[in-house]
C-alpha cells in the first residue's frame, strides 16, 4: 500500500512540472481515452494508464499511438533547487569562500568532488554579480550562480 501511495505522490509531483510532454502532448492511450477532459485527477489517470502500459514509449519508438521525438523537450517550471531558506548562510559562504551552505548548493547542482574547490572559488570571485545588492532574491541568486557557472570553462558542463 505504501509502495502504491509513493507512486501516486510521485506521478502527481511530476505532473506540476510544467515541461513539454515526451512525445508530444497526445501521446499515448491515456491520452486517447480521456481526449478533450482537463482536471489533476484526469491528468494522473492518463498518466498512469501511459506509463504503466509502455504505451507512450512504444508510440514515441514506432511513430504511432499520436506520439512523436521530433520536438525538442523545454522545461518552464521553477528550478529545482531553492536556496530560500539558506539564503543568509550562502551569502556568507560565498563571502568567504567555504562553508556547509556552499556545499549544499554544489552537491545539489551535481557538481563532482573533484571540482567543488573550483566551484567555492568562482562563486567568491563573482560575489558582486551574485549578490549584487542587499535585496536579491533567491532566484536572481540561483540565476546569477547558473551564469557565472556557464562563463566558467570548468564548471560550464554542470549549469547546462
Amino acid at each position: 500500500m505504501k509502495r502504491v501511495l509513493l507512486a501516486a505522490g510521485l506521478m502527481a509531483a511530476s505532473l506540476s512540472a510544467s515541461a513539454v510532454v515526451p512525445g508530444g502532448d497526445s501521446c499515448g492511450w491515456g491520452n486517447m481515452l480521456f481526449k478533450g477532459q482537463s482536471g489533476l485527477p484526469i491528468h494522473v489517470v492518463a498518466s498512469i494508464t501511459n506509463g504503466t502500459s509502455g504505451n507512450a514509449t512504444f508510440g514515441m519508438t514506432s511513430g504511432t499511438n499520436g506520439c512523436s521525438a521530433n520536438g525538442t523537450l523545454t522545461y518552464g517550471g521553477k528550478s529545482m533547487i531553492n536556496m530560500s531558506s539558506i539564503m543568509d548562510e550562502f551569502s556568507e559562504d560565498v563571502a568567504r569562500g567555504h562553508g556547509d551552505a556552499l556545499t549544499t548548493v554544489a552537491v545539489a547542482l551535481k557538481i563532482e568532488a573533484q571540482d567543488r574547490s573550483a566551484f567555492d572559488a568562482a562563486m567568491h570571485q563573482n560575489f558582486a554579480v551574485i549578490f549584487p545588492s542587499e535585496n536579491v532574491t533567491a532566484e536572481e541568486a540561483m540565476a546569477s550562480v547558473l551564469k557565472v557557472m556557464k562563463a566558467d570553462s570548468r564548471l560550464s558542463k554542470y549549469a547546462a
